[in-house]
């Protein structure tokens, strides 16, 4: 099951063009139902802390084990039916771990509510996209969590899968999405979570340890080529990264912060809980009207930059190998 560079083109560019429709089947959502069945089976609410960990180990190596071979087998099918079924079939999966389309558009959809004065509209909008409360924000607040949440999803949504892509084509990416989508269900800090989830969480920190860094880089490639300003995201970059409580999440955010020249972090409610953030960035501007265009912008631009990287790699893959 070959994963050609003309796969990997055509897998960016339904992205692009498609996004994620919502009413088309989606691996993802699958995966999502697959982790809530696995996690009732082996979730016990009353199990001690060690139990608990054993319990969430074999949790995600079921998960993983399920993702890894189910699409090796969907591919293995199409491919033996027809070689241009197996195409079609390669594209699609490559296709739909992939979101530049869908997080430019719906971070694009809370800032024209905000523009036209909807607040509450935005808020609402805005909570489809992060975990933390969004009932209370204003504005400021609720461009700040855009820009945070394009910055980070950059990076887990657009650069970690092409990175996969290149490395071991749609079987891989699927891989990565469904130790993704573990820690954003179950690698949370609460009661309920702490213990069950905490094999699933270190493991997104070492999936994404290198694609959150390439990101980063992407992100003052980019800004260099949209004439922003790429020495003062570097700069913040090397100050800010690592005060994040996240191993990743500080470095696309950092840049971020720096290239657009805002302060992202502070005070945020997640489930309940007010969680104070460390300060990234300096507050060179205001988070005013068209700071999410901007994000936007360069958010596009970061992708543009991993897919030229990532085809390159296939292309000297196919080649050499």
């Amino acid at each position: 099951m070959p994963f050609l560079p003309w796969h990997l083109a055509a897998a960016y560019l339904l992205d692009l063009i498609l996004g994620d429709p919502p009413r088309w089947p989606h691996p993802v959502r699958w995966i999502g139902r697959l982790i809530l069945w696995v996690e009732s089976i082996f979730y016990e609410t009353e199990a001690p802390a060690g139990r608990q960990r054993t319990a969430g180990g074999i949790f995600f190596m079921v998960v993983v084990s399920a993702v890894f071979m189910a699409t090796a087998l969907f591919l293995s099918i199409f491919h033996q039916i027809h070689p241009a079924l197996g195409a079609c079939a390669t594209i699609w999966c490559a296709y739909t771990t992939l979101a530049t389309k869908s997080l430019t558009r719906e971070s694009a959809r809370v800032a024209q509510a905000l523009d036209l004065g909807d607040l509450e509209t935005a808020r609402q909008r805005l909570s489809f996209l992060v975990t933390r409360n969004t009932q209370d924000l204003d504005e400021v607040e609720i461009r700040r969590a855009l820009v945070e949440t394009v910055s980070e999803n950059l990076s887990d949504g657009v650069v970690a899968p092409l990175f996969y892509l290149a490395l071991g084509g749609p079987i891989a990416a699927m891989v990565y999405k469904a130790v993704n989508t573990m820690d954003s269900m179950v690698g949370y800090k609460n009661d309920r979570y702490l213990h069950f989830g905490w094999v699933a969480a270190r493991c997104d920190d070492a999936a994404n340890f290198i694609p959150a860094r390439l990101t980063a880089l992407f992100m003052l490639g980019a800004a260099r080529i949209l004439g922003l300003n790429w020495r003062r995201g570097w700069s913040v970059l090397r100050r800010d990264a690592r005060k994040s409580a996240s191993p990743n999440a500080g470095y696309p955010e950092a840049a971020a912060a720096g290239i657009l020249g805002v302060q992202l972090g502070g005070p945020s409610v997640y489930f309940g809980e007010r969680i104070e953030k460390p300060a990234l960035g300096d507050p060179v501007r205001t988070l005013e009207a068209g700071i999410i265009e901007e994000t936007n912008r360069l958010a596009l631009a970061v992708s543009v930059i991993a897919f030229v990287l990532a085809a390159a790699y296939r292309i000297a893959w196919t080649v050499l190998w």
